[in-house]
């Protein structure tokens, strides 16, 4: 297999909020973009919604950077694509079918990747001849601002060809990391769930608030994680201190393999968050504006940043 550079288009499949945002990336890093989805006008749709958000991204957008529409089932030009991702909606009956069709028509040279965050690229490419080529590849919302993207092997994924898919996403300026073992939640996810873990217990044992937890979260360690991930913070600091604090602390930290009450209970009443006008807090519609930009604009402003920083 070649060990060359990927080069050429990206072709993403589906026409949700993802996709968009997905593509937004690319088309500011002027890579062209084909969008694919079930109808040419909501593929259009998510290829104009991307534009915009590449517009408002700061960087090199580039508003003539080709992006094409298209169908799923009848698109048929797979010439100069350097990497397909899909994006449709969480149904794994679904993906294993977009799947086994992309096997049959795709060459075999291309890699393919998959933005499911519940479900691994080994159970839906189980069976497939060319499952050597596939990869989970997981964004986070919004993924026009999130730089990371998690490159994830199955079984039998190519880790040779994993790699240079991570160097495909690096020169288009994101921050991709290659998760060797196709495990539940890859990497980034099961961090993630760590810390929710503890700090859903920490309120259900009413030792701390919703919003005290979010101010520990954000103007401590998570302040300082923007500068420093926790390996290299510790490697700054130093690991006997850490090793001391864990001997007191690890016997005490949540263990449970059940979703907390405080949660369930919320659930229970419809309280789903601000989707629902509802979570913790109760949410009015020009609140809930207010806190997506408040919330887009510290993402930018941590991005340009970090992108300073490591230039």
């Amino acid at each position: 297999m070649s060990t060359s550079p990927l080069s050429g288009r990206v072709v993403i499949l589906g026409t949700g909020t993802m996709a968009a945002g997905i593509a937004a990336g690319f088309l500011d890093a002027g890579i062209p973009v084909v969008v694919l989805g079930r109808s040419l006008d909501k593929a259009q749709a998510s290829i104009d919604a991307g534009r915009q958000l590449a517009a408002v991204l700061g960087g090199p957008a580039k508003s003539d950077t080709p992006a094409l529409a298209g169908l799923i089932e009848s698109w048929s030009d797979w010439s100069q694509v350097a990497w397909i991702l899909e994006t449709i909606t969480e149904n794994f009956e679904l993906k294993v079918a977009l799947f086994k069709d992309l096997d049959a028509r795709v060459p075999a040279h291309i890699p393919i990747g998959s933005n499911s965050s519940g479900f691994p690229i080994t159970k839906m490419a189980e069976g497939l001849k060319t499952r050597s080529r596939m990869y989970n590849a997981h964004y986070f919302m919004p993924a026009h601002l999130v730089p990371l993207v998690e490159v994830a092997l199955g079984e039998d994924s190519d880790p040779e060809l994993g790699q240079r898919v991570c160097d495909f996403y690096r020169a288009a300026g994101k921050k991709p990391v290659l998760v060797r073992r196709d495990i539940p939640g890859f990497l980034a996810n099961r961090i993630q769930h760590a810390l929710m873990r503890e700090a859903l217990d920490l309120i259900d044992r009413g030792i701390a608030s919703p919003e005290d937890v979010d101010t520990a979260v954000r103007y401590s360690f998570g302040f300082r994680y923007a500068a420093a991930g926790p390996v290299l913070q510790k490697e700054i600091s130093g690991w006997d201190s850490m090793a001391q604090a864990s001997r007191e602390i690890y016997p005490s930290l949540s263990n449970t393999d059940h979703l907390a009450k405080c949660i369930t209970d919320l659930m229970a009443q419809g309280r789903t968050g601000m989707k629902a006008g509802a979570g913790f807090t109760t949410w009015s519609a020009p609140q809930i504006a207010t806190e997506r930009a408040n919330y887009d604009a510290r993402l930018k402003a941590a991005d340009r940043k970090s992108t300073r920083l490591n230039s």
